[in-house]
């Protein structure tokens, strides 16, 4: 597949790629082992739900019914776009005998509506309102799979984990707390073969991508004064606003609490642990102490233990950067950008998200071709020995003094001793790029 994120390339034959995909399901199903033919994301899921005790014959349960589902979807953060949803997609669904459904962070259906012979058909696999459909509950479908990997999936036919599901074609794309980056659900667009094309998968990601600014619209912006600020971008140190009182953190604290405003649902000792420590010798009582020091000096409330978390959610320049990239929004993402995740830091976990923030950003930038925002990141610390981003300004801004640097750099790279390299957040930029 030219892009491994769509299931069924137009000019395909989707007859033979389901043939093709159902031996492939059987061998899994019966040998473990994933054949060529596969997309990666759909064997990556396949594995996940087997490693969660998925059947292949199995069946979503329904979790949620009458007064409970009524009373958690009006409650639900996606009540707020379902009219939105309905507008988008609605006579979409209606005419192309498809269905549209929006599911929780959990999994579980909350609204399914559409052609009203297909969703029929679907009340006998239980795809209805209060099913749970997350991976490990039936394994491989859209919108169960894009809430676990957090991206649109498109999943067609016998790529569906379980086989009375296979019949069927759905896209879904997740929807995000536009404040806090927090995946709340996801939309889903289910149907026959005919989905089975790129336009459904960039449609649905269009439709959340639209939920989000809309929610971004009802939600009255916060006082700055009451939700916590975190800066941690381009400083080993990072500062926290708290109550309009500034806090310069120690780099173990601010490490501590980069992970922790980034797992609002708490992190455990031993995740905190594995998170910071890359040496194995050091004791959770040393972490303990550590976190007592934080607690100290963050003030009472805040920090609550069993599992470690913050108790209000804490906004960082880190998810500002991550939200804007994932919008689509390259320039504002840049401006947000200050420098590598507290660059000093050599703990597993910041040093996973810091190459992950740097490399997300340097891609779309160098995918962007906006020569005034290539320029920053090339005469940034960061940026300046990068060889790639180098090519992509001289590409689009051939002056003099880029051309001179882009040869320096090129004959660095050539020199019998080696080049010596040049790093952002942790990845090493000044190498030859792939043929």
């Amino acid at each position: 597949m030219t892009d491994p994120w769509v299931a069924l390339e137009p000019g395909a034959d989707p007859a033979e790629r389901v043939r093709v995909l159902r031996r492939a399901h059987e061998t899994f199903t019966t040998a473990g082992t994933v054949p060529g033919p596969v997309r990666s994301v759909v064997a990556e899921s396949w594995r996940r739900s087997a490693r969660a005790g998925v059947g292949p014959d199995g069946t979503a349960s329904v979790e949620l019914t009458d007064g409970d589902l009524g009373a958690y979807r009006a409650e639900h953060p996606l009540a707020r776009v379902m009219p939105l949803f309905r507008e988008l997609m609605g006579t979409f669904a209606a005419d192309g005998e498809h269905l549209l459904a929006v599911c929780d962070a959990h999994g579980r259906l909350l609204w399914v509506e559409g052609h009203r012979a297909t969703r029929r058909r679907a009340d006998g696999m239980n795809f209805v309102p209060g099913a749970r459909w997350s991976e490990t509950a039936v394994g491989t479908n859209a919108p169960g799979t894009a809430v676990a990997v957090d991206r649109p999936v498109q999943v067609f036919a016998a790529e569906h984990f379980i086989r009375r599901v296979q019949p069927w074609t759905c896209a879904a794309a997740p929807v995000h707390d536009p404040r806090t980056g927090r995946v709340l659900g996801a939309v889903d667009i289910t149907g026959g073969d005919g989905l089975a094309h790129p336009h459904s998968l960039g449609f649905v990601h269009a439709v959340a991508r639209a939920a989000e600014a809309q929610l971004a619209l009802l939600t009255p912006p916060p006082s700055t004064t009451d939700i916590p600020m975190l800066s941690a971008l381009g400083r080993d140190e990072a500062e926290l606003v708290l109550d309009g009182r500034r806090t310069r953190l120690s780099r173990r604290h601010s490490e501590m609490v980069v992970l922790l405003a980034r797992h609002p649902e708490g992190l455990s000792g031993d995740e905190l642990l594995c998170a910071l420590y890359a040496d194995e010798s050091v004791t959770p009582v040393t972490l303990r102490a550590e976190l007592a020091r934080l607690r100290r000096l963050l003030g009472p409330g805040l920090l609550a233990s069993r599992p470690y978390r913050f108790t209000a959610a804490v906004e960082s320049d880190v998810t500002v950067v991550e939200r804007r990239l994932e919008a689509g929004a390259v320039t504002a993402a840049a401006e947000a950008y200050c420098g590598p995740l507290l660059p000093g830091s050599q703990a597993p976990a910041i040093v996973r998200l810091r190459e992950r923030i740097s490399d997300g950003l340097r891609t779309a930038l160098i995918a962007h071709r906006d020569p005034d925002l290539l320029a920053d990141w090339a005469n940034a610390p960061w940026g300046e020995e990068d060889l790639v981003v180098w090519r992509a300004l001289a590409a689009v801004r051939p002056t003099a003094t880029v051309r001179a640097r882009l040869a320096a750099l090129e004959a660095e790279l050539t020199a019998p001793a080696g080049p010596s390299p040049g790093r952002t957040g942790g990845a090493t930029y000044l190498q030859r790029p792939p043929a």
